[in-house]
């Protein structure tokens, strides 16, 4: 009887997540026919240090006897009353990226920059960009680079932080700063260029299927995923690559001079404590670790874009949870029950 209700479990959760399935589709079929509006975001800004000051007085609150409380809390209301005297401190401001293969995060990386330069005092103020990518397209990560050097080019000291990853297009961003810090095991460089095209000529050619293929311009398309690829298309195509290398490469020393690039664009990577042997990043060492630096000197702050959801967004989401939570709830109390 168990084993029953068991797969009638299943069976119902795969029918209510099917019939779900087929009202979001159509819910987005309805909404892709009417004309989509531009969505509007909003800068969002977080309070770093009021965070941080939080737990560090959160902790204090929990470990200090009731005599060290007491005194600490008569020196901070002490220390906070001097401070009220004091010119505001310098500012630096954090944005997180973390970049896809096709770098449409940067589309948000614009608006916080623009929002940033727009408030910021480049005699004081300080931008940190904790970056997380492995690379992608060289046209998406060209633009995230130029994004960054926006901040440089307002005159205000640019810092980079990578914790996991900058490797090809996440270290043509990353060079771009004044200072590169690392986490020890962070990966970084793949100064390189990689093209990986499927061909299916000779299946389409098994099967008695022609390919037809017309341009205008002999180099208009080199290699092709169904026709016949030649020596000469390949050629071309690795020209192009090279050529695409080769301004990596100057884009990296124009960014870091000191660089021997020739020993360094090689397309390897590695980890942060040999990358700073070979020039690649400068200190070793957490975001974390840098922010907690800049407590007492800077006044922090996270920049974030965020994009207002639309009501289609809202709803398929909320169907999306929906479906995952009654199917593993169902699955979940229906397995209980079967020895």
């Amino acid at each position: 009887m168990l084993e029953f209700l068991y797969e009638y479990g299943l069976f119902f959760a795969k029918t209510v997540t099917f019939v779900i399935a087929i009202a979001i589709i159509l819910m987005l079929i309805v909404g892709a026919a009417v004309k989509p509006k531009a969505k509007k975001g909003e800068i969002q800004i977080d309070n770093i240090s009021e965070q941080l000051d939080n737990i560090k007085q959160s902790f204090l609150h929990n470990t200090l006897g009731k005599k060290e409380l007491k005194a600490h809390q008569k020196k901070l209301k002490a220390d906070n009353k001097k401070n009220d005297s004091k010119e505001p401190k310098p500012r630096l401001y954090v944005v997180d990226f973390i970049g896809s293969m096709d770098a449409h995060e940067v589309e948000s990386l614009r608006e916080e920059i623009t929002a940033i330069i727009s408030i910021a005092d480049a005699s004081k103020d300080k931008v940190l960009i904790r970056l997380e990518s492995g690379g992608g397209v060289v046209h998406g990560y060209g633009l995230a680079a130029s994004q960054l050097q926006r901040i440089k080019n307002a005159g205000i000291p640019l810092s980079v932080a990578i914790d996991k990853v900058a490797a090809s297009g996440g270290y043509m961003m990353a060079c771009v700063a004044d200072e590169i810090i690392a986490a020890p095991f962070a990966i970084v460089g793949s100064i390189g260029v990689i093209a990986q095209i499927p061909n299916f000529n000779k299946i389409l050619k098994k099967n008695d299927v022609e390919f037809e293929q017309i341009t205008a311009g002999e180099f208009k398309r080199t290699l092709t995923l169904f026709g016949e690829n030649t020596d000469k298309a390949r050629e071309k195509f690795r020209e192009e690559i090279e050529q695409t290398h080769g301004l990596f490469k100057t884009f990296v020393s124009t960014q870091r001079p000191s660089l021997d690039i020739s020993s360094v664009a090689t397309g390897e990577h590695w980890f942060a404590t040999q990358a700073i042997e070979k020039g690649l990043v400068d200190v070793i060492k957490t975001s974390d670790d840098a922010l907690l630096e800049q407590q007492d000197e800077c006044q922090i702050y996270k920049i974030k874009y965020k994009i207002k959801k639309g009501l289609s967004d809202k709803l398929a989401l909320g169907f999306s949870s929906a479906v995952n939570k009654a199917g593993v709830n169902l699955v979940s109390k229906f397995k209980s029950l079967n020895p």
